[in-house]
């Protein structure tokens, strides 16, 4: 091998370790600096306002209110790094029936066109290829057993488990929630989470050689709900 064509191999393999090393480090730049740290779950006020309301109890219609978010949170190797993406969304309806120191009824929906994460391009891949929001805009979750909402009167909080359908592009699975539910002012609040496998709703996670999603993730929501 000739000396110019050692040369030209050195500086093409030093050409090459210096783009990974910037990919690399691009990368952790990214992850660790200009993104920041993942968003916490949604959790309940630590702090919420005395329960007003007498003797009026918990019978009777819920609505969910402003205030309200849902999303989705999920891991993924991006050029070789771990990194959690969380994506949200405040445009949340619902409603939920409370009958004899339990909830009877109750679903809720989101509105998938309009959850957001902290990439515009990721944000573009999700309404996509992956959630195709132009044909399914929304999911919902239906709660299908009564769950027992007992000592949420006195204020909570209290923890309890809800089996309903979440309905995701129009396939739906039952699945199971888990819940922190506690009065604050004339109003309730309750934070959900669950973790769902997405082959049961027909979504490929991408994997596009740089970033790979991994097959399961969580749903959570953080709901206020008002009377009616």
């Amino acid at each position: 091998m000739s000396l110019l064509t050692r040369r030209r191999v050195v500086i093409g393999v030093g050409s090459l370790a210096a783009l990974v090393l910037i990919v690399i480090g691009g990368t952790y730049l990214y992850i660790n600096v200009i993104s920041g740290d993942a968003p916490e779950p949604l959790a309940l006020e630590t702090s919420p306002p005395p329960a007003t309301g007498g003797d009026a109890g918990l019978d009777g219609a819920w609505t969910v209110a402003g205030g309200s978010e849902a999303g989705y949170r999920v891991d993924e190797v991006l050029n070789g790094q771990d990194n959690t993406v969380v994506g949200r969304t405040s445009d949340v309806t619902g409603q939920l029936t409370v009958a004899g120191d339990e909830a009877t009824a109750g679903e809720v929906t989101v509105d998938m066109t309009t959850v957001t994460t902290d990439s515009g391009s990721r944000d573009g891949q999700f309404r996509g290829p992956i959630m195709q929001t132009d044909q399914f805009p929304t999911s919902t979750f239906t709660l299908t057993s009564p769950v027992p909402l007992t000592g949420l009167d006195s204020g909570g909080p209290i923890s309890v488990t809800a089996t309903g359908d979440l309905t995701v592009r129009d396939v739906t699975h039952s699945i199971e929630i888990q819940l922190d539910v506690q009065r604050s002012g004339d109003g309730v609040q309750v934070a959900g989470s669950g973790e769902i496998q997405f082959s049961d709703f027909d979504v490929s996670p991408p994997d596009l050689g740089f970033v790979k999603v991994e097959d399961h993730g969580t749903v959570e929501f953080l709901l206020t709900l008002s009377r009616g």
